[in-house]
């Protein structure tokens, strides 16, 4: 068994694909906030291919940890000199095992505030990227974390008080700005995040608002790879197959996507090398991934959840939850879709189906429904108001909806409890609790101003959680897909 290191990289080639680089030479250009595994999976990955190809090697990754929990990731990377494996598993059931070099370094914010504002005041970083969750992007001038770094923002405690110290050094030393690039599944992530910063700025000094919103740069991204949460499992898979230990290794799917907007405020790394689509605006190819794949993760989710699944191929494989993906699809998140350049939408949908019933990633049900108020008003409820304007159907969206209400009741069709996962969870948790007497409860919370006064969705969205309460998940989604068929005039049955 060989353990992940600098040392061990010549033993670890027979086994797995190692850097095409001499990492000693390797300094820090990016510096990310937020190391998980998607980060990991997705643009450590393209940096160090980049890096492999060109031979420039100015575009390592400083990993930042905003959280406590980040110490872990950072001394499992630190104990192996910041490398890891990628174990990339294809539908057909091929692997592929991947050692990446590209993070060099990694601070904790909580261990020495000055280092990271330092580290990213530094003329050598020309990017700080996130993954900071669509959660994250929320600045409550209410919270004590926010507050304090409004008050004392030279030793920050957040990831928008950290770039905006950060900024405001690199100003007063007369360097450009580092170009912004958020990586979270956030309809105009780049334009909000520019909303985000200069908004903070502004509050703790207007000048310097206006300088990062003249010289700053915020281009949005659509970011794609399916990453499971590693499992224990994963190790052990992991060294029987390739004979190599790895602390923290990442398990993903083979297929990998990155488009980014091209503005940048100085030398960006020539991405287009390694795969990556530079373009002029990603915006149809971001509402295209939002809507159709990560709404789709979500019209699977906690129906398939409540009727017994507890893995995502396990549900796209059945026959009902995949007539129900195809129809949510086709009928409802496609219409809201303008032409996307070069990609052929139909062929698009048919491939998520096909990444949904990937068995070797072994991704879980309730890593897609955790976090859900941050994610579905972004994902879904566009869907059902652009529907709504158009006459177009919202019945899929709006039981989708009432399964995330049922799932918030925190117990399954077969009483076991389910550990609901969000930043307001208790707050929802405790409206689910009074719809079987009152089915509008949940509705009545401010997450729901848009939809709340839509006669047609509350209609749909009532008949809908009535039928899980009455019936179950199972029969509830049926229904919904026979009363689809009828309507177009060919009834059939999906699911005997």
């Amino acid at each position: 068994m060989t353990l992940v290191s600098s040392d061990a990289l010549p033993d670890l080639a027979g086994a797995a694909a190692v850097p095409g680089y001499d990492r000693s030479r390797v300094t820090a250009g990016v510096v990310h906030i937020g190391v998980g595994g998607f980060h990991r999976a997705h643009q450590a990955v393209y940096l160090d291919r980049l890096m492999a190809e060109t031979g420039q090697l100015d575009w390592g990754i400083c990993g930042v940890g905003v959280l406590p929990a980040d110490r872990r990731m950072k001394e499992a990377l630190e104990g192996q000199d910041w490398l890891y494996t990628v174990v990339e598993k294809d539908v057909d059931g091929e692997q592929r095992v991947r050692v990446v070099g590209s993070i060099v370094d990694y601070l904790l914010l909580a261990d020495d505030p000055q280092a990271v504002v330092e580290r990213m005041a530094g003329e050598a970083i020309r990017i700080v990227s996130l993954t900071i969750t669509e959660g994250g992007y929320v600045v409550d001038p209410d919270d004590a974390a926010v507050r304090r770094d409004l008050e004392h923002g030279e030793a920050p405690r957040t990831a928008f008080g950290l770039i905006t110290e950060a900024l405001r050094r690199r100003r007063e030393r007369d360097l450009a700005p580092f170009t912004v690039v958020p990586c979270d599944n956030l309809e105009g992530n780049g334009e909000l995040t520019r909303e985000r910063v200069t908004g903070f700025a502004r509050m703790r000094d207007a000048e310097l608002g206006e300088w990062i919103e003249r010289a700053g740069r915020f281009p949005n991204s659509m970011v794609d790879r399916i990453t499971g949460a590693t499992t224990a499992e994963d190790q052990r898979d992991l060294a029987a197959r390739a004979g190599i230990e790895d602390r923290w290794p990442v398990v993903c799917e083979a297929f990998s996507q990155w488009v980014i907007e091209g503005d940048f405020t100085t030398q960006r790394p020539p991405l287009e090398r390694v795969g990556v689509q530079v373009v002029d605006d990603v915006r149809p190819y971001e509402l295209m991934k939002l809507r159709l794949l990560n709404g789709a993760h979500q019209a699977l989710g906690y129906l398939a959840y409540l009727a017994g699944h507890r893995l995502v191929h396990e549900a796209a494989g059945d026959p009902l939850f995949r007539e129900l993906l195809v129809g949510y699809m086709d009928e409802e998140a496609a219409p809201t879709l303008a032409p996307v350049p070069g990609i052929d939408l139909d062929g698009y949908k048919r491939t998520l189906l096909d990444r949904f019933s990937n068995a070797a990633v072994r991704d879980t049900l309730d890593r897609l429904c955790a976090y859900t108020s941050d994610r579905i008003p972004i994902w879904l409820f566009p869907i059902v108001l652009e529907q709504l304007e158009k006459g177009g159907d919202i019945r899929r969206c709006a039981t989708v909806i009432a399964g995330w209400a049922r799932y918030l009741e925190g117990v399954d069709e077969a009483g076991e409890p389910i550990a609901v996962i969000d930043r307001v969870g208790d707050r929802l948790h405790a409206r689910a609790c009074r719809q079987r007497e009152d089915p509008l409860a949940l509705l009545d919370d401010e997450l729901f101003a848009g939809l709340r006064d839509e006669p047609r969705f509350v209609e749909a969205y009532r008949t809908a959680l009535t039928s899980l309460h009455q019936h179950g998940a199972r029969a509830t989604v049926q229904s919904l897909v026979d009363s689809t068929h009828q309507q177009d005039d060919t009834p059939r049955r999906v699911h005997g």
